[in-house]
């Protein structure tokens, strides 16, 4: 088994490696005076089981050409299997062509990705679950949901209730009720812009209640904060929102300052130094749940129980 990082989150991947009780592998990745990215494979992998880590995020272009690249020289260094490792799927949000003359961008990933050589994937909570039928090569899709919960249910709430910040998480949602073993509520939404949202109504009761909102991911925090001012003003004692992939950015941390949210919970799939010490924010890692998905998948082992919290 080799491991190999790209240059988007190597603290992961070298986390992911230390579980294993391995290295990251030896590899150069340099960028050409015109911005071409060159990589050269510096360890033998002939025959050998290759895992690639890569989020494709931060600067999304650069990042998942890198990533194709990789996988090119892999292959054409003769690795007996390649599997993309993405702790964040981007492009994931661009699937489905809801208006006239758009493109499905999280399909067009699935496809460079089998061309560039990849012969299998591992990556966590698609923003849509049916993007794993994108793919003809196996996908194995985890989820952080026995973290997170694993975190929260420490906390011991007196009246918990999950918040579904909008519609599209609602299944999500729906898992960690059943987790928790509470109610469930839905906040609707209406997006005014890419960076304004309006939440409007709400379903269910939070009044009295320590609130845990769920959902893949945020930038700019708007869908939660609008959610969470909702659920301040139906009467909630508490709210912990509790995001996978935190795409943060200094709009997101304004918000989320000003906004009723008492702690904000992310992983580092995406790399999080920045926020790490934040008083409002939270980080878990990652990097056992894809350590051990990486040596099941290496042994041919079923992953499902990695699913149980």
């Amino acid at each position: 088994m080799k491991i190999f990082s790209g240059t988007q989150n190597p603290k992961l991947a070298k986390a992911i490696a230390a579980y294993l009780g391995t290295e990251v592998g030896a590899a150069d990745v340099v960028n050409f005076p015109d911005g071409e990215t060159f990589v050269k494979i510096k360890d033998v992998v002939r025959g050998e089981d290759v895992f690639v880590v890569q989020s494709v995020s931060g600067k999304p272009n650069e990042m998942l050409m890198e990533l194709l690249i990789m996988i090119d020289a892999l292959r054409r260094a003769s690795a007996d299997r390649i599997t993309a490792v993405l702790p964040i799927y981007g492009y994931a949000r661009q699937d489905r062509k809801d208006q006239p003359r758009v493109p499905i961008t999280s399909k067009l990933v699935a496809n460079l990705l089998v061309a560039a050589g990849a012969n299998r994937i591992l990556t966590m909570d698609l923003h849509a679950e049916q993007i794993v039928g994108y793919f003809d090569i196996p996908v194995d899709h985890l989820h952080a949901a026995p973290i997170i919960y694993r975190y929260l249910a420490n906390k011991h709430f007196e009246k918990p209730v999950v918040v579904s910040p909008d519609t599209g998480s609602v299944k999500k949602a729906y898992t960690y009720s059943r987790m928790f073993g509470c109610g469930l509520a839905i906040t609707a939404k209406q997006r005014m812009s890419a960076e304004k949202v309006e939440a409007y109504s709400l379903v269910g009761d939070v009044e009295g209640c320590d609130v845990i909102m769920v959902d893949d991911l945020t930038s700019t925090c708007g869908t939660l904060c609008a959610a969470a001012e909702l659920c301040a003003a139906h009467g909630a004692k508490s709210i912990h929102a509790a995001v996978t992939h935190g795409l943060l950015n200094e709009k997101g941390i304004e918000r989320l300052m000003s906004s009723s949210i008492t702690e904000l919970i992310v992983t580092d799939t995406i790399p999080q130094d920045r926020w790490q010490n934040h008083e409002k924010i939270t980080v878990l890692s990652v990097a056992e749940l894809f350590g051990e998905a990486i040596r099941r998948i290496h042994k041919n082992e079923s992953i499902n129980s990695l699913f149980i919290t």
